[in-house]
Order: structure tokens, then sequence, then C-alpha cells
């Protein structure tokens, strides 16, 4: 009976122990996967914890912790993403749009190309970017940009607004040569 017992708990254990061996190489596996791209690496990294068996793997699990890459792709993308926000944050302010030149923010023409980079407010004559609709120091709307579309009275109850009432859009120079561009052809 002890026999028994005793082949019994080997057997388990043995079990036990493979199941646990091949976990691992599993998840060392996925988790590189998720850290790289480079197939040769993921099969090193799955083949060091393989091959160290002795002590339930963890000599090859510690080696695979000790040099597998810090983050993961997702976290790597995340990181360029915000990096690349911040500096585009920081230089969109700082170049102008039409020769790319570095400027200061308070320049109202490029001293490059002599695009102009700003607007001036009617009122209080601060300096205005092209994509504000208004002044945000005295509230003077400025001049030549489009006001924010508002609900009309007229609208149905799907949320689409009757044709019939509306006003023609104005066109600007651009809009105006796309357009003779199209008819010529």
């Amino acid at each position: 009976m002890s026999e028994e017992l005793a082949v019994l708990a080997v057997v388990v254990g043995g079990i036990w122990a493979l199941l646990l061996w091949i976990s691992i190489v599993v998840w060392v596996y996925r988790d590189i996967r998720e850290r790289t791209r480079d197939s040769s690496l993921q099969i090193l990294s799955a083949f060091v914890v393989l091959v160290f068996f002795p002590g339930f793997n963890l000599p090859g699990l510690a080696l695979y912790l000790m040099l597998r890459p810090r983050e993961s792709l997702e976290e790597a993308y995340a990181r360029s993403l915000e990096e690349e926000a911040l500096l585009r944050e920081l230089g969109d302010e700082g170049t102008c749009p039409s020769c790319r030149k570095l400027i200061e923010k308070e320049f109202q023409f490029c001293p490059s190309c002599q695009t102009q980079v700003k607007d001036q407010c009617a009122k209080c004559e601060r300096l205005l970017s092209f994509s504000w609709v208004a002044c945000p120091t005295c509230g003077t709307a400025r001049p030549g940009a489009a006001p924010p579309a508002a609900p009309s009275p007229t609208q149905t109850a799907t949320g689409i607004e009757a044709q019939g009432d509306q006003e023609p859009l104005q066109t600007t120079a651009a809009t105006q040569e796309v357009e003779a561009a199209r008819s010529q052809h």
C-alpha cells in the first residue's frame, strides 16, 4: 500500500512538474510575443526556458526575466504616440505651414517666405490662430471665420436638417478654383 502511494505521489508530482514546465514555456512564449516582433528572439526565449528543466524552470525563467525587453509593444506604441503628440503640440505653433521653417510664436508673418501665420484681432489687436472663430481675450468674432454651426429649429426628429431653409455656403477662392478645374474636365 505504501509503495502504491509512493508511486502515485511520484506520478502526480511528475505530471504536476511537467504541466508547470509546459505552462511556464507557454507563458514565456506569449510574453515575448507581446514584447518583440523578432521571431528569432521569441524562439530563443522559449528555448532557454524549455532547456532549463531542472529546478522547475527557475534558472531559465530567471534568465528570461532578466533579459526580456522592459516594455511590451503596446506600451512602446502608446509611449511613442504620447511623444509624437507632445512634439506636435510644441512644433505646430513654431513652424511655418508653408516653408516649415522655425518661427517665433508671436510672429504674424513668416520672415522667410512672408506667409501670414496668424490673424490680428480687430478690437484688441491680439494675434489669433486661423483655427479660432473668436478672440479669446475680448470675444470679438474673427473676420472671415465661419461661425459655429448652431442647431436650427427646422431639424427633424432624426436630426437631419430640412434642405429648403438652408443658406448657400460661402465659397473661398480655393474652392472656386477647384470647382472651375472640375467643370473643365
